[in-house]
């Protein structure tokens, strides 16, 4: 079905008009305050205003109270996501007029989200967790698809992909290959999992992060020596501490997983 051009225009002039009353009507009722009526439409419309800026302003100093204490308080938590996710596209405006960049921007919102993951000390069984992984750390020149089937890979080595594939087996994770934004959140649809280990660039992981919320993502960005979408690397380090973190709660060296005997449990 072909989408019609009119229907994002259309939208875009419906929310124009939607402002112009907002502040229109803001103004008849300024104007012509002495009504009881219009008194009460006031006192209500700034009363949501001051609930609205009184929970982004919560949101806020929670986020930072919990990364201050570095303690999870769920409820400051939901307070700090509604802040983010109204405010995010603020930031990245006011970031760009200062000349931060955006994927900077993104990277510590990625950051952000990762140590509030980490603080809520989630223990997670193995086939709950998906390694959702992007389609381009596969080499370029491999001839087999595997983004339908993530078994299709040949485990040559010549990519990371044999080596997550390493990863998966160690821990007993499933491991997906997307090709973008709208498969990962299929193959999230699909296995429904109890947490996520993404890897992507700065742009995919952002959107992917707010996209599942309240779901735990932890996301790992990847290094793109060759430049966008080509055969891009990851730090595997850091792809198994956060296997880890799900898993035990922490960060294990690999003799300790063997010599101590750590089992793995959950609490989700």
């Amino acid at each position: 079905m072909r989408i019609k051009k009119r229907l994002f225009i259309g939208l875009l002039a419906l929310s124009l008009l939607f402002i112009t009353a907002v502040l229109a009507g803001s103004w008849y009722l300024l104007v012509n305050h002495t009504s009881f009526l219009n008194r009460l439409l006031l006192v209500l419309g700034f009363f949501t205003l001051a609930v609205l800026f009184l929970i982004i302003a919560l949101g806020i100093a929670g986020l930072v109270l919990i990364l201050w204490q570095e303690r999870s308080r769920p409820f400051l938590q939901r307070l700090g996501l509604i802040a983010v996710n109204t405010l995010f596209p603020v930031a990245l405006a006011l970031g760009r007029r200062l000349g931060v960049k955006a994927e900077t921007i993104k990277a510590s919102f990625i950051e952000m989200n990762n140590q509030l993951v980490r603080l809520r000390g989630l223990l997670i069984e193995p086939g709950k967790i998906l390694l959702l992984a992007p389609h381009c750390l596969q080499w370029s020149g491999c001839p087999h698809k595997i983004t339908v089937d993530v078994y299709n890979c040949r485990r040559c080595g010549r990519c990371p992909i044999d080596s997550l594939h390493a990863l998966a087996e160690r821990y007993g994770v499933r491991l997906a290959v997307a090709t973008g934004g709208t498969l990962a959140r299929h193959f999230v649809k699909q296995y429904r999992p109890r947490a996520v280990v993404a890897i992507a660039c700065e742009r995919d992981l952002t959107s992917g992060i707010q996209d599942t919320q309240p779901m735990p993502v932890l996301g790992v960005l990847n290094s793109r020596p060759h430049g966008p979408c080509l055969n891009t690397q990851v730090n595997l380090n850091q792809v198994e501490q956060a296997i880890q973190f799900f898993l035990y709660g922490k960060t294990i060296s690999q003799p300790q997983v063997r010599s101590e005997g750590w089992e793995v449990s959950s609490s989700v």
